[in-house]
């Protein structure tokens, strides 16, 4: 017969716990953390987020950002996510990192928690023209901006290896769908073509599309040799693309011109309304 607790035992038995008590302890290095729930959150890998550039406090297609932060919220989560807080928590965010100009990205985890993470802001001015090497894949959920981005790094990084600058996804089939982190339009001589594959409909790709003679089709890499020309776009920069495999592009200024001057009509939309 085992002894109760103070009859020769030397240690208390251990508390139970309660089966509804699924808060994590986690440690790093060593040292409990201050917010496990929000540690757990992050490791989770399970969210959404949105990439913007901040300039004097201004944000080109900032309503379209937070609509995809709303939007994106209700499908993972069931809920929304305020403007009006993403708002605050940007600007907040930049103030306490001493910014007016800055690379932002808003991510959104479970419970709608929203961390925003302040970098220094990408170069203004053109891109440097882009050699992309064709994979076949596909991001799950494309039309999310989701944090599973493990496939779209890997293939990424190994096209650089290969001395490419970035990859461009594909089906098996060989449709085009998107970048590893961007959009890609072609020009046939006389419209702007947007992929027409499942992809993520980036800000920058939203804002150019009804500003340019934009259409939207299936585009395949046997395709290719018909276009003119062809540029990426995404919240960092647009930039030419002089070759996808072994099909290379000039570089049409005038296009590439009119592009730019597109998104630079987009008037910016600042973080905090006077």
């Amino acid at each position: 017969m085992t002894a109760p607790y103070g009859e020769g035992m030397t240690t208390p038995p251990a508390s139970p716990v309660s089966p509804a008590d699924d808060r994590a302890h986690i440690e790093a290095d060593g040292v409990p953390v201050a917010d496990p729930g929000l540690l757990g959150a992050l490791m989770s890998g399970y969210g959404h987020f949105t990439a913007m550039q901040v300039r004097d406090g201004r944000v080109k297609g900032l309503g379209l950002h937070l609509e995809r932060l709303d939007r994106s919220t209700r499908e993972l989560f069931g809920r929304g996510l305020g403007g009006g807080r993403v708002r605050e928590l940007v600007a907040g965010a930049l103030e306490a990192a001493g910014r007016r100009d800055a690379s932002v990205r808003v991510y959104v985890y479970e419970g709608a928690r929203t961390v925003v993470a302040v970098r220094a802001p990408a170069p203004d001015g053109p891109g440097a023209p882009q050699r992309l090497a064709s994979v076949a894949y596909e991001r799950p959920a494309a039309h999310l901006k989701h944090l599973g981005g493990f496939g779209q790094r890997h293939h990424g990084e190994a096209a650089r290896r290969a001395g490419y600058d970035d990859a461009l996804l594909t089906s098996p089939a060989g449709e085009i769908a998107e970048g590893a982190v961007t959009n890609i339009a072609f020009w046939d001589g006389t419209s702007v073509v947007w992929p027409a594959a499942p992809c993520l409909h980036g800000i920058t790709m939203a804002l150019l599309e009804p500003r340019l003679g934009s259409v939207r089709r299936a585009v395949f890499l046997a395709d290719l040799p018909r276009y003119r020309a062809a540029f990426t776009t995404n919240s960092r920069t647009i930039a030419p693309v002089t070759a996808v495999d072994g099909v290379a592009f000039a570089v049409d200024e005038e296009l590439m011109g009119r592009v730019r001057a597109a998104y630079g009509s987009v008037p910016p939309e600042a973080l905090r309304p006077r």
